[in-house]
């Protein structure tokens, strides 16, 4: 390894976490849409936790999930 490039960069050939996202935005625009939409809902959903009423924990989590995962597959199928 050069002692100019640190130890977090790709390998040779290889396309670095920015790269990557860049060129699946061109390739389908509401990727990222999709990603956004998923995160709102999930910090939406855990934000609320404590007013979740006489809902279990475990049910909660499992509706945050269900409900980020459907915003972030409802992005790809429009895609």
């Amino acid at each position: 390894m050069s002692a100019n490039r640190g130890w977090w960069a790709p390998p040779e050939g290889e396309d670095s976490v920015s790269e990557k996202l860049l060129r699946k935005t061109r390739e389908s625009p509401l990727v990222p849409i999709g990603l956004g939409g998923c995160l709102l809902v999930a910090a939406y959903r855990i934000y609320r936790l404590k007013a979740r009423g006489p809902t279990k924990m475990s049910i909660h989590l499992i509706h945050t999930r269900v409900a980020a995962q459907a915003c972030a597959v409802g992005a790809i199928m429009l895609g």
